[in-house]
């Protein structure tokens, strides 16, 4: 009977025994929500992160705080120069170097859109002048030049101007006798700027000529991803070459070595495990026991 009720007050529209309806209905799952919907607050993004390994969500505080490192797979993800920066430098305390130079579209080179737009759109939404870091500073009392790549600015690709900062660091290095140390993160050589970016890789390459040369030490750090025009220079050519866990490497990508050779990868393939047991890494460090790590090297290299 309730429900015919309620059925023909639906037909005749009685608004009023709706609204009462609902009310008694909120009332007795809720009590004392008074919240209007226009003053409902949404939760503020960046808060939580998931692991795109285990799909593990943490709050973005403990994952800082875990160095960026999955607390429940050990995945580590993957973070820009400045996060390098405060793990590995003694008390986060560094000297950024040839942050004073800036790429130019020496070729007029358009894609979806002119490189020169492209290049004022990313210095106007980050604070990076390229691809690539250089800072100088303590670990473990030492004093060491690092260089890092930030995947961020045009997915960390090899163009002039990291190929001149990567020159001029070494030439630092030897002038004061500091070991050099580059953390690679990227796509390749960066295709807006052509041959001035192929050039680089023999640039980059020869320089580290003169490192040895004055017997100095060069580690070169593999992160996630490290692919291309990196992976054929500077960084497989360190003195020690070393990468941090599940880290993808490698020149060509997976799929298209799979579409060339015609056969299926083993499992693992590119990954530094992987690249470590065919013997192209001398190891493979935690991100949270990086430190420790370099400042042994040191020690070790200076002797």
């Amino acid at each position: 009977m309730k429900q015919e009720e309620d059925f023909e007050s639906n037909l005749t529209g009685d608004k009023e025994k709706q609204e009462e309806a609902k009310q008694r209905w909120f009332r007795r799952i809720k009590k004392g929500i008074l919240t209007s919907t226009s003053e409902k607050k949404e939760t503020p993004e960046g808060l939580w992160t998931k692991c795109p390994e285990c799909n593990y969500i943490s709050t973005s505080a403990d994952l800082r705080e875990n160095l960026y490192v999955c607390h429940k797979c050990n995945h580590h993800h993957r973070i820009g120069s400045l996060e390098y920066y405060d793990i590995i430098f003694d008390n986060a305390d560094y000297e950024e170097l040839f942050d004073n130079i800036r790429s130019k579209d020496f070729l007029g080179f358009t894609d979806l859109k002119p490189y020169g737009k492209r290049l004022e759109d990313i210095w106007e939404k980050t604070d990076l002048t390229d691809s690539m870091r250089v800072a100088v500073g303590d670990v473990g009392g030492r004093t060491i030049v690092i260089a890092c790549m930030d995947f961020e600015f045009i997915g960390g690709s090899l163009g002039s101007v990291m190929g001149e900062k990567f020159s001029r660091a070494v030439d630092f290095c030897i002038e004061h006798k500091y070991p050099y140390m580059v953390i690679s993160k990227s796509g390749g050589a960066r295709m807006m700027e052509s041959a001035f970016s192929l050039m680089q890789l023999a640039k980059t390459s020869g320089k580290l000529s003169h490192l040895t040369d004055a017997g100095i030490p060069f580690i070169s750090m593999l992160t996630d991803p490290t692919f291309g025009g990196i992976s054929a220079s500077f960084g497989m050519l360190g003195d020690l070459n070393i990468a941090e866990p599940g880290a993808l490497i490698g020149f060509a990508g997976p799929r298209v070595i799979k579409e060339t050779i015609k056969k299926d990868l083993p499992p693992g393939f590119q990954r530094s495990e992987f690249l470590l047991e065919h013997g192209f890494l001398d190891f493979i460090v935690d991100r949270k026991e990086l430190k420790q790590k370099i400042a042994k090297l040191i020690v070790l290299f200076q002797g």
